[in-house]
């Protein structure tokens, strides 16, 4: 086996984006791929949305409503609170910066492994970083070290459940990081963008509820990966009445097009789309967990649409890495994402996206294929 030679900066800084790694491996740009390296719901948009798109396009001569109020009261009903606690944003991304716009030249500090977009967010509005890290290989919190590591710091940024571990910060442990926070003056952010992919229904999940016991908490949502719509940019941000107000003031006019904002309300009523999508989660995810760890790869356990992998002790000790793995499943049409920009990851990881059943088991085979011919 050939060890995978080149430099972390050709790596895409996300999923989905294949054309820079099929240059990169002088494979040709039709080479046919599954992709399995953007996390978004197989089940999805839902069946009904292309037609409503068609049907909204005459109004789109018109201006988005400057308040979004009916995206805004669907969305605060869906997680029993006021409008006037939500911001619609332009994707997840636009809600992260704002929410570093709010904290502008401040200590942060980053749970890591994590988006990328979390530091850059950080960087834009002059934000000093620090990283507080999860120990590999299973990720799980010590909310004591956490919470004695916090000295200092201003702004913790966070995400439940985490990408791109899958990890899950039980409610019990966040109540206590949030009791320790609001002692210490820090604000807490936290990305919600998968919640809905935990399994469970959202009110239970999401740490929404607790905005009315924590004024320093913000959630920030995503659209964009429960009903398949990553070309649409749409999310929201969730906090107290004062914050959602001092955040209004960092977004741009009519930030939000005016085809998502009318469409927050027809998805969250799809009651129907969401629970097939939970059961798709409840018999997909146990049964890939086990279909990979009988690969002999290690598996963090996930609590989300996603799961990160590498190579198993034994599969290390004979040369395979995850860089060879990654490149070998990708001449075998399986697009996976790589850790090299995830900050304490280095490469050394993969993050696998959950599909529907035929394609986790192609996905399977490959990978049963490709360490059996690494390995012989």
């Amino acid at each position: 086996m050939s060890q995978c030679m080149w430099s972390c900066s050709p790596w895409p800084k996300h999923g989905g984006q294949a054309e820079a790694l099929l240059a990169h491996f002088s494979l040709p740009a039709d080479h046919r791929l599954e992709d399995f390296s953007a996390n978004l719901n197989p089940l999805g948009p839902p069946a009904w949305v292309s037609d409503w798109l068609v049907k909204q396009l005459a109004d789109i001569e018109r201006y988005p409503a400057p308040d979004y109020s009916a995206a805004r009261q669907a969305i605060a009903a869906h997680h029993h609170l006021q409008p006037e606690q939500v911001l619609l944003t332009n994707g997840g991304a636009e809600a992260i910066f704002i929410a570093a716009a709010l904290h502008a030249g401040k200590r942060a500090a980053i749970i890591t492994p994590s988006f990328g977009e979390y530091a850059r967010a950080c960087f834009a509005h002059r934000l000093s970083v620090a990283e507080l890290a999860l120990p590999a290989p299973h990720f799980t919190l010590d909310i004591d070290s956490l919470l004695a590591g916090l000295n200092g710091i201003e702004v913790l940024f966070l995400c439940r459940p985490n990408n791109p571990t899958a990890t899950l910060i039980d409610i019990s442990a966040m109540e206590a990081l949030l009791d320790h926070t609001a002692a210490i003056g820090c604000h807490v952010i936290v990305d919600e963008a998968f919640i809905d992919m935990v399994g469970k229904p959202p009110q239970q999940a999401s740490l929404a509820p607790l905005l009315a016991r924590y004024s320093h908490l913000i959630l920030l949502h995503s659209m964009t990966k429960f009903y398949t719509l990553p070309g649409l940019r749409l999310g929201y941000m969730l906090a107290d009445t004062a914050a959602i107000k001092a955040a209004e003031s960092h977004q741009p006019a009519w930030s939000v097009n005016h085809l998502a904002a009318e469409l927050v309300a027809p998805l969250l009523k799809d009651d129907a789309f969401a629970r097939r999508t939970q059961r798709w989660l409840a018999s997909e995810r146990p049964r890939m967990s086990q279909a990979l760890s009988e690969l002999g790869v290690d598996v963090v356990p996930s609590q989300a649409c996603f799961f990160l992998i590498r190579p198993g002790a034994e599969q290390r000790a004979a040369g395979l890495s995850s860089d060879m793995l990654f490149e070998r499943l990708l001449h075998q049409g399986v697009l996976v994402r790589h850790t090299h920009n995830f900050a304490g990851l280095d490469g050394e990881w993969l993050r696998v996206a959950l599909r529907d059943e035929p394609a986790n088991r192609r996905l399977v085979a490959a990978l049963k294929k490709v360490l059996h011919d690494c390995l012989r």
